[in-house]
């Protein structure tokens, strides 16, 4: 959430980001809730001024012995139209919250200028996607072949976008989570934590999804829980409403989750195998720090995702997210992409984002410099470490042979017990 300060102060500024978004949000709402809470406010300070002095000069008649009846009549009018006028404060001021949330983040300065993901620009790559000298098959046949993946019986069980991994496929999966977690925690310095599966409102609000994404939501009917989408809700409201030491920043941590998302306005799209589904597996990446820290900090993050494709030996872009299609909460965005051999193309594996102090104000994630400094709103920052359905997707199709077995990256054999080579079993 933006400051409220900040946006009346900076009418042009924000409608200027919200243009470059190629957001339909305009701030019209907003000035004329702000002028209807000042018209308030002075009316307000007015009338209770009006009583203060009628109540003076009531007391004054008093003493003197005279009549004050005909004031007392005023007064109780004075009172009755202050009254209505607190009373519409509160309401005014909840439709400026309700406004203020809808705002989404300024973007960086350095954010690139775009309408969409194809004016988002290459930063860097790594590696070169292998040349096949045989008919390249898709992670859907390779795992039907080997027997590893099995999106029919997982249809059967709970419909489309699902997936049933098995054997060797579900050795890969837990190798690859397993992997994640042991180059981050030991090697990056993140502490590793195992959050709820299921969150609140009020944390879905702290990290932005709510109130504007509902409908992407899974909620548990009858309750105001939801299944978490990534591990960044529940891991960053670990620290709401909380005030740090600035000795603890930056705070690095780091978790596994499966998550789940509805997929709203996504029909269509993906609908064969692992890229896009309702439920999968994800290692998430957090972290907390000071403001002057933040751009440095969405460097190294990045670098921690891509460490993980180099090490698994995966060609990899990186791209810099344009306005245009930036996330709602996010001042800046890489985006790591893998080379899919069967779409001929890269895909999103990992998002890697600085928020500023965008979800540390909604959440009141604060820190203290001292024990008798003042509080500061910390930035936030999360990116994916990676998303593991789509390292599975990538080590298959990259890593397959012509007879139809898959080489196993040599950075995860120890996690597969010594496994060189995926075979039919």
């Amino acid at each position: 959430m933006l400051d409220l300060k900040f946006v009346r102060e900076n009418i042009a500024v924000v409608e200027e980001a919200l243009r470059k978004r190629r957001s339909s949000l305009t701030l019209e709402g907003f000035v004329a809730l702000d002028k209807a809470r000042r018209d308030r406010l002075v009316g307000v300070e007015g009338m209770r001024a009006e009583r203060n002095a009628a109540s003076e000069e009531i007391g004054r008649l008093r003493r003197e012995k005279k009549d004050a009846s005909e004031l007392m009549e005023r007064m109780k009018g004075l009172s009755v139209r202050l009254k209505e006028a607190e009373g519409e404060l509160p309401e005014i001021e909840r439709k400026m919250e309700e406004f203020l949330l809808s705002i989404p983040n300024v973007p960086d300065p350095t954010v690139p200028d775009g309408a969409g993901e194809e004016d988002n620009p290459v930063v860097r790559t790594w590696g070169t996607p292998g040349a096949f000298p045989f008919p390249v098959k898709d992670h859907v046949d390779l795992g039907a072949a080997l027997d590893i993946l099995d999106f029919d019986r997982a249809a059967k069980i709970a419909g489309g976008r699902f997936c049933l991994s098995k054997g060797a496929g579900a050795l890969l999966e837990r190798a690859l989570i397993n992997f994640m977690l042991d180059v981050h925690t030991r090697e990056h310095g993140y502490l590793e934590v195992l959050p709820p599966f299921l969150a609140n409102r009020a944390s879905f609000l702290g990290t932005g999804q709510l109130p504007k994404f509902e409908e992407e939501l899974f909620r548990v009917a009858g309750t105001d829980y939801f299944l978490v989408p990534t591990a960044e809700v529940p891991v960053t409201n670990i620290v709401r409403d909380e005030i740090l030491p600035a000795s603890a920043l930056p705070l690095k941590m780091t978790a596994y989750t499966p998550c789940f998302r509805a997929e709203a306005g996504s029909y269509g799209k993906d609908t064969r195998g692992m890229i896009r589904q309702h439920q999968f597996n994800k290692v998430e990446m957090v972290k907390i720090c000071r403001p002057e820290e933040s751009a440095g900090e969405l460097e190294k993050l990045t670098d921690d995702a891509e460490e993980i494709l180099r090490r698994l030996g995966l060609p990899y872009r990186v791209v810099t997210l344009c306005t245009g299609d930036l996330g709602f909460s996010s001042a800046k965005t890489y985006d790591i992409e893998v080379w899919v051999p069967s779409q001929d193309r890269y895909r999103e594996i990992s998002s890697c984002s600085t928020f500023t102090d965008f979800q540390a104000r909604r959440a009141k994630i604060r820190f203290r410099e001292g024990a008798s400094g003042k509080t500061r709103l910390a930035h936030t920052l999360n990116g994916s470490g990676l998303a593991v359905g789509r390292t599975v997707v990538a080590i298959l199709e990259n890593f397959q042979r012509e007879d139809g077995t898959v080489d196993v990256p040599e950075a995860l054999r120890p996690y597969m017990g010594g496994m060189e080579r995926i075979v039919k079993r």
